[in-house]
């Protein structure tokens, strides 16, 4: 059953689409930035390029996940959200607060914004991926709260089931560990110790709560696989994911001032990291073999069996290629860290999105699943993108492991600035395979203004036999 109050979503994963097509931009003015140095400069330097793709990454997948939200919790509560007038009204607080802080990144020295936004009262801003002003960290908490004060009441009055109660406790996890980010102790060690429980426990600990959540969603929908299946599913991955990623923080401490224990704490549980992705590819194929119907969105249940996967070569694989302290006081802070980074963010949480997105947008519109031409274009995105990230990580992982080699493993190591020289070549490719990757985001975009003939409905299957037909 559709609620009315679900197409408060739209807008929110409109936006999440329109700042991730930014993202991409700015990170290809980074990637020729990397080969040619005084590309764009001085109008936009290396430094606030880089600044501007993560925090875009960032803001549009908090606006995805609020979406994802908006549309899941009235389904799942069989209710209509408490107050769809809010949930817009948020809307475009956010949006227009995320656009101005853009906007000061690109065209304001970073230390006259922060004269100008208040850092004086409370120093807050410099750290990587939470540069944001503290007026805009204000706004963000304010947008949060009242998000979660949104979804919550509706889920109070409505059904509850595990999958909306997992989803709540990543969202809240996401709110109490941001406020993280207004802490900013002098002592070097204290500020990275503590930064990390922003970024690290949010995408190797509630994110993946969250992310687990909207796979289950979807996977329900498609599959018609039992509730009470995949719930059991989905408590043994966000255990695994707790167990591993809190105390796996300390694969983030080997070598920042911190007591060595950590070396082996961090070693240890973050070597069983993988085991959860693993189990949520499991999981999603697993659940795709058993389905009970043929849901006409084929691209939705690609994209969920593409996160599964990806998510466990990302975070799970390419995490473990450098985590353990002996290996990663080799290549700490080297291209191999960015390897990682590239396929985790887009194999864990970018898939998860455009899932939850693929699967919703074409019920907001009317229908059960966008028209068989649209979803041959979005399926060639999906393989366009995934393809071209698996490239970009290998291109970087090469060239991870040659700068290892010949900056810090050598026994005649050769400055940075020569070895950037000699690995420039893997840049060059990089550079190439993220261009083809934007243009499968925009072939994903334009699917969805495709016409055709509509999909067909949904066909319920016992076994290899069809039993009958019902409407999505």
């Amino acid at each position: 059953m559709q609620y009315k109050s679900q197409a408060v979503a739209k807008p929110y994963f409109i936006a999440a689409i329109g700042l991730f097509v930014g993202q991409i931009l700015f990170g290809l003015i980074m990637g020729l930035q990397y080969v040619i140095g005084d590309f764009l400069f001085p109008a936009i330097p290396f430094n606030i390029a880089r600044m501007v793709h993560t925090n875009l990454l960032i803001v549009w997948l908090l606006f995805g996940f609020m979406g994802a939200a908006y549309y899941m919790i009235p389904e799942e509560s069989e209710t209509e959200l408490h107050s769809p007038g809010l949930a817009l009204a948020l809307f475009w607080i956010f949006l227009i607060a995320g656009a101005l802080t853009i906007v000061g990144y690109l065209l304001l020295p970073y230390a006259r914004l922060a004269e100008l936004t208040g850092n004086d009262i409370l120093a807050t801003m410099g750290r990587e991926f939470l540069e944001q002003p503290l007026i805009t960290k204000v706004g963000i908490v304010i947008v949060a709260l009242g998000f979660l004060y949104n979804v919550s009441l509706t889920v109070l009055k409505g059904r509850k089931t595990s999958i909306s109660l997992i989803l709540m406790l990543g969202l809240w996890g996401l709110a109490v560990f941001f406020l993280f980010s207004f802490y900013n102790p002098e002592n070097l060690v204290k500020d990275k110790f503590y930064w990390w429980w922003v970024v690290h426990l949010w995408v190797e600990g509630v994110w993946e709560l969250i992310l687990g959540a909207l796979l289950a969603f979807v996977l329900i929908k498609v599959t018609g696989v039992d509730r009470e299946v995949i719930e059991k599913w989905l408590y043994v991955i966000i255990t695994l994911t707790l167990i591993t990623g809190i105390v796996g923080t300390g694969h983030h401490y080997f070598w920042i001032g911190t007591p060595g224990y950590w070396q082996w704490w961090g070693s240890i549980f973050s070597a069983l990291e993988p085991i959860p992705f693993f189990a949520m590819t499991i999981f999603a194929f697993n659940m795709v073999n058993r389905r009970r119907r043929d849901h006409p969105n084929r691209a939705a249940t690609l994209w969920a069996l593409g996160t599964g996967v990806m998510s466990f070569l990302g975070a799970g694989v390419w995490g473990f290629l450098h985590t353990l302290a002996p290996v990663n006081y080799y290549t700490h802070g080297t291209q191999i860290t960015a390897a990682h980074g590239h396929m985790a963010f887009y194999g864990a949480y970018v898939m998860v999105v455009l899932t939850i997105i693929s699967y919703a947008m074409p019920v907001l519109r009317g229908r059960a699943a966008n028209s068989n031409r649209a979803q041959v274009v979005e399926m060639w995105s999906f393989w366009l993108m995934t393809i071209s990230m698996v490239f970009i990580t290998l291109f970087l992982t090469a060239a991870g492991i040659l700068q290892v080699w010949l900056q810090r493993f050598s026994s005649t190591p050769q400055p940075f600035m020569v070895v950037q020289e000699q690995i420039s070549m893997f840049y060059w490719m990089r550079e190439v395979t993220g261009v083809i990757f934007l243009l499968g985001l925009a072939i994903y975009v334009a699917s969805f203004f495709m016409k055709g003939e509509a999909a067909a409905s949904v066909s319920t299957t016992s076994g290899r036999g069809e039993i009958g037909t019902q409407t999505a």
